[in-house]
């Protein structure tokens, strides 16, 4: 069995799999009139196919039971894809390195603080939203297009891979 270590979010721990989108540690230039503070190109929209375009929703997701078993990974192999939390509240993130399908060595997890957000990488493996709130709003940022971009691979019956938020920083991963 694997018990996943839920580490705090960074952009160093992330960057294998995609960005951290907050202000914290973050360049920024002064606009409108010296009276705002734009924080430029936190992430990038990825798209593959020069017809697709970059779309922006509002995902409203439900808290699953913890511990979670994790089942499944996602990817999305034509277009990164964004996640802002817009009430404030962490969430958590479980990621693998994008591949044929999800090695179960690399798979990871994390938790953002309501003040940050992340955007995939162009084919990394990911749970999907898993918020900590009962119900949770994210504005996402990903493309729209033509083709297949959600491809899901379900780990064998005899796989488990624990989450735990309880074991934030104090976990173990085995």
């Amino acid at each position: 069995m694997l018990v996943l270590k839920v580490q705090p979010l960074s952009k160093a721990a992330f960057a294998p799999f995609g960005d951290v989108i907050e202000t914290a540690d973050s360049d920024f230039f002064m606009i409108n009139n010296n009276n705002t503070q734009r924080f430029h190109r936190l992430a990038q929209v990825e798209l593959s196919d020069a017809s697709d375009k970059a779309i922006i929703s509002i995902f409203r997701a439900k808290s699953l039971t913890m511990p979670l078993q994790v089942k499944m990974l996602e990817r999305h192999p034509k277009g990164s894809q964004a996640f802002m939390p817009l009430k404030g509240q962490p969430f958590l993130i479980v990621v693998a390195p994008a591949g044929p399908e999800p090695e179960l060595d690399q798979v990871q997890a994390f938790i953002a603080t309501g003040e940050q957000g992340i955007n995939y990488h162009l084919g990394t493996w990911h749970h999907p939203i898993l918020c900590c709130a009962a119900s949770d709003d994210f504005l996402v940022v990903d493309r729209a297009g033509d083709g297949n971009n959600c491809d899901e691979y379900y780990f064998a019956e005899g796989v488990q891979i624990m989450l735990d938020p309880q074991l934030a920083l104090s976990g173990s991963s085995s």
